[in-house]
């Protein structure tokens, strides 16, 4: 699978139209693209918004001898535009410079006569100006088209572009009145890489595509195949579950299945994805459930579930989820999931019982106390050993890890990676031995406690990367939530003689494959990836979508649990596609349903609504764009859903938020 969002520069320019929609209608737009490679994504916005298109020339200044270097740009009306990196790195003269633009004045000129023959430039002047590229990387060629465009007086100017660099989008929206960068990869290596096919846009082409645009403009009805396509291949779910059938058909023979959610608080998501791992349990062999949760939190729920611990009932069990968001596990959709299981488990035997694990990194102190508590049990002087090595993170305040992660990062403090991995090695060392003191329990009590010193040593790693940068932080966690889920197989695997199989809870951001996401073209992976890379024919990989209703969420990082409104979906996302089809709930398996699947191969936006939800932020904070058929196996959309019940319930989750036309409405 490539990472790259874009099939061609028609595909891109639709998903331009959909982050432009609030032109749409507007008097008095013209968009303009630049020529040639705009063109083609320019005609897609002008078509779906509605407005006229015309063509706007710039021509790149190479600098001699090195043509491929641009020292600058211009483009009509005599505007230049220089890089003056270039010009005072290569000591360029004004001569030289002067040389240049004038052929490329003519060249300018010839181009002009002829795209347009005898047809006018369009008027611009009081006009809101959208000037589309197929991408940009110094942005030089763009700056030249905003000055030419400001000197026939329009009222505004608005850039839009498929792919950019950050910077150059950050350097653009000081100059106009609008800039939309549908993506922003890094590292920015060109243009080209964002396409499957990014072949050089004619002459021919791009006189083609303005004679069509003239004649498709504003009153022409639109043919939606894309909803018919989908109404055709949908298939009906209850409460957001298929039916046996259709789910055992999706899973197949698979050892893992990853069902996601579209937030962290969707009732309805929690609830479909715990009935569909009951049918899994029941009827095709599961024998555990991985979820996104810390592992010594989760790890009380399993011995609570297998008959082991030490709590009488599912909320006591639930207890150890104290770290924010404790909602996310202690809920009302978890508790009935957990005790169920544990009725399951009640009666089959010992070996047979499924149980509850945890694959995330952040319980670094926590682990580390579980590790020396097994210690004490079989080994005091190793506990002793343990003790002292551990001891290097008592010199930062804080339980959360980034207090150490900070000061370990910036040379404020000591790092304590050789003491994690001295202790881990040490753990491991003494494998054998330990799982024979135990006698029969041995086996998953020191996978209990090993597991526990390679997340300390994850979590110490994590921390001190997080504060280096997004990308490797978050690659950091998802390759220790996928080490975690492989080590987890083999364990239950070598246990029962046969390959475990499994199912995995986690959001969409983690279970859909990060290469058919704008993730991929930050260098971003996943953990869905991984299980794909590692077992492609073993997994699946199963995402939810919704369009509106409500959620149970934060303001910000730490804050209580509220019940927030969710916005209806985004113009040009897919929960809009979706919503646009007019069923309230349904499946869309894309191994089944090849015109869902080609349809959905396009980008289009996706929401991703973690613990926290700014719905005034909500383009930024909340969308990506995404190849949903390439993301998943199969995706489950619910048009309206409500939020997640905590188990303990603040005011203001009690409260809700009203209506964004309070206090007029009722």
């Amino acid at each position: 699978m490539n990472d790259r969002l874009f099939s061609d520069r028609r595909e891109a320019g639709r998903v331009l139209a959909g982050l432009l929609g609030h032109y749409r209608g507007l008097p008095d737009v013209v968009v303009l693209g630049l020529a040639r490679g705009g063109v083609p994504v320019a005609y897609e916005v002008a078509t779906a918004l509605g407005h006229p298109l015309d063509l706007l020339l710039v021509r790149k200044l190479g600098t001699p001898g090195c043509e491929e270097l641009a020292m600058g740009a211009m483009s009509v009306g005599g505007v230049i535009v220089l890089d003056e990196d270039v010009v005072r790195g290569l000591g360029l003269r004004p001569d030289t410079i002067r040389q240049v633009a004038e052929r490329e004045s003519r060249e300018l000129a010839r181009r002009e006569r002829a795209y347009r023959s005898d047809t006018p430039a369009a008027e611009l002047r009081g006009k809101t100006v959208i000037l589309v590229d197929d991408g940009l990387a110094a942005g030089v060629g763009m700056r030249a088209a905003v000055r030419a465009v400001r000197q026939r007086g329009p009222a505004g100017i608005v850039v839009a572009m498929p792919a950019a660099a950050e910077s150059t989008c950050e350097e653009l929206a000081a100059l106009v009145d609008d800039v939309v960068c549908a993506t922003t990869p890094m590292p920015f290596l060109s243009v080209g890489e964002s396409y499957w096919n990014f072949t050089q846009t004619g002459d021919d082409e791009a006189r083609r595509l303005l004679r069509a645009a003239a004649s498709a403009r504003a009153g022409a009805t639109l043919v939606r195949t894309d909803l018919a396509t989908l109404r055709s291949e949908l298939v009906p779910v209850r409460d957001g579950v298929p039916s046996d059938e259709v789910l055992f058909d999706i899973v197949g023979d698979a050892r893992f299945v990853l069902i996601g959610e579209a937030s962290h608080g969707t009732h309805e998501f929690y609830a479909a994805r715990a009935q569909m791992t009951r049918r899994l349990i029941e009827e095709k062999g599961f024998i555990a459930v991985a979820v996104e949760a810390d592992w010594p939190d989760a790890y009380r729920v399993n011995r609570y579930v297998r008959g082991r611990g030490d709590d009488a009932t599912a909320e006591e069990a639930l207890r150890g989820f104290e770290r924010f968001p404790a909602w996310m596990w202690r809920n009302a959709d978890v508790l009935e999931f957990v005790g169920w299981l544990r009725e399951h488990n009640d009666r089959l035997g010992k070996r047979e019982r499924a149980g509850f694990y945890g694959l995330d990194l952040y319980s670094m102190h926590r682990s580390a106390d579980e590790v020396v508590a097994y210690l004490e049990k079989v080994d005091p002087a190793a506990a002793a050993r343990a003790r002292e090595r551990y001891s290097c993170f008592d010199h930062n305040d804080g339980d959360d890890g980034q207090a150490y992660g900070f000061a370990a990062a910036f040379g404020a403090g000591e790092s304590c990676e050789r003491q994690v991995i001295e202790q881990l090695v040490d753990l491991q060392r003494n494998a054998l031995r330990y799982q024979r003191a135990q006698g029969l329990l041995g086996e998953d009590e020191f996978f209990h406690a090993e597991r526990n010193a390679v997340v300390v040593a994850a979590a110490e790693r994590y921390y001190r990367t997080m504060f280096g940068g997004r990308v490797s932080s978050w690659n950091l966690r998802d390759r220790h939530m996928a080490d975690t889920l492989f080590a987890l197989a083999e364990h239950l695997g070598w246990q029962r003689g046969e390959p475990a199989k499994i199912v995995v809870w986690a959001h969409n951001s983690h279970l859909g494959d990060a290469r058919a996401t704008e993730m991929g073209a930050r260098g971003e992976l996943n953990l869905g990836q991984l299980v794909r890379e590692h077992s492609l024919a073993d997994c699946r990989l199963i995402g939810f979508t919704t369009y509106t209703g409500t959620v149970t969420a934060a303001d910000d990082w730490g804050g209580p649990a509220e019940r927030k409104n969710v916005r209806p979906a985004l113009p040009g996302s897919v929960e809009e596609l979706f919503h646009e089809v007019g069923h309230k709930e349904f499946l869309v398996g894309f191994g089944r349903s090849a015109g869902a699947a080609d349809l959905l191969r396009r980008a289009l936006l996706e929401r991703a609504i973690g613990v926290v939800y700014r719905p005034r932020t909500e383009r930024q904070s909340h969308y990506f764009q995404a190849r949903l058929s390439d993301q998943f196996d199969a995706v489950i959309h619910i048009d309206e859903t409500g939020a997640l019940e905590p188990l303990e319930r603040t005011a203001a989750w009690e409260r809700g938020e009203p209506p964004e036309t309070y206090p007029v409405a009722v």
